[in-house]
């Protein structure tokens, strides 16, 4: 599945290297090529893991904060004095809709199943689609439309499967209800940085969302009576883990393609993550997922090729 997306979106990860190489630059699909696998391995580590969620979560965003603030203040600092009040109110605020989006779908995979959890908190094109029409004046024509039906109509068959299929959790209504907050979550962050990107470089944009991210799930940290420090070696692996794969070479990425593509194009590219992890959950924790469940896979990709294919005939 994960190289079907690799197929659908671009050429190889060594073509995409040695397009750097030669000054040629990333193509947006290629991009999401690259991010996608990286953001399914999220809720895989996130199980490996026995911190607490939100400690997990914090750690990932810090870890994939750090290596960029170097980045930011050597290279970028004009850009950040130049920045508007407006456009910093608005990072703030996608930050915190990020940390909200980590705190409840971390919390919502010690409920539910993997493939549950992540297909539902990746339902949020329904509300970018809203959202991108009714803020963003986007112009989502009947194709795209029609994409974003077939693969959420995928999202609700990988779910209905996985109900039917045994390991749904301990309370899969409560962790079900806290993947949809994520997904709600995950469209406010995604419709921001659809408009912010337009106006502002990538690592300065996303210095300040990851940040304003962290302290939020710090504070939550502490608020919840949890430690920061004590864990063992496997424990920061995983945290490392989760800030290279998902953060810096998922979130990051996705975050540079939504300066070039519709936010409705990218966020229904990101339910290639459901069919990742439940692959990846079925590997390494023996989750394994029903025929229903594989089925709505193919659905969601038939969904993300729509509406990707879509996009780039109107480009």
């Amino acid at each position: 599945m994960l190289t079907l997306l690799t197929t659908v979106f671009g050429r190889s990860l060594r073509e995409h290297a040695a397009s750097l190489r030669t000054g040629d630059g990333l193509k947006p699909y290629l991009a999401l090529a690259v991010a996608i696998p990286a953001i399914s391995t999220g809720a895989i580590l996130v199980r490996l893991s026995s911190a607490p969620s939100s400690v997990a979560a914090a750690y990932r965003v810090l870890f994939t904060t750090l290596p960029l603030l170097p980045i930011a203040f050597v290279r970028y600092r004009e850009q950040f004095r130049a920045m508007g009040r407006r456009d910093v109110i608005f990072a703030c605020l996608s930050g915190l809709a990020l940390a909200v989006h980590f705190a409840a779908w971390f919390e919502s995979l010690s409920w539910t199943s993997v493939a549950a959890s992540v297909t539902l908190v990746q339902s949020q094109p329904i509300f970018v689609a809203i959202g991108a029409w009714a803020v963003l004046s986007e112009r989502v024509t009947r194709r795209t439309t029609v994409g974003i039906l077939v693969a959420v109509a995928g999202i609700v068959t990988m779910s209905v499967g996985d109900l039917f299929g045994g390991a749904v959790g301990s309370d899969p209504l409560l962790g079900n209800s806290l993947a949809v907050t994520g997904a709600i979550m995950a469209a406010v962050y995604v419709l921001a940085g659809r408009s912010l990107r337009q106006r502002l470089a990538l690592i300065p944009y996303v210095v300040i969302v990851y940040s304003v991210c962290t302290v939020g799930l710090l504070v939550l940290v502490v608020a919840q009576g949890h430690a920061l420090t004590g864990y063992g070696e496997r424990e920061w692996l995983v945290f490392l883990g989760l800030a290279v794969g998902p953060g810096l070479l998922g979130h990051t990425v996705i975050n540079w393609a939504l300066g070039h593509l519709e936010s409705s194009v990218v966020s229904v590219s990101l339910l290639g993550e459901p069919v990742g992890s439940t692959v990846l959950a079925a590997l390494i924790l023996a989750e394994m997922p029903t025929l229903v469940t594989v089925a709505g896979g193919a659905v969601v990709l038939a969904g993300i090729v729509t509406t990707a294919t879509e996009q780039e005939s109107a480009q």
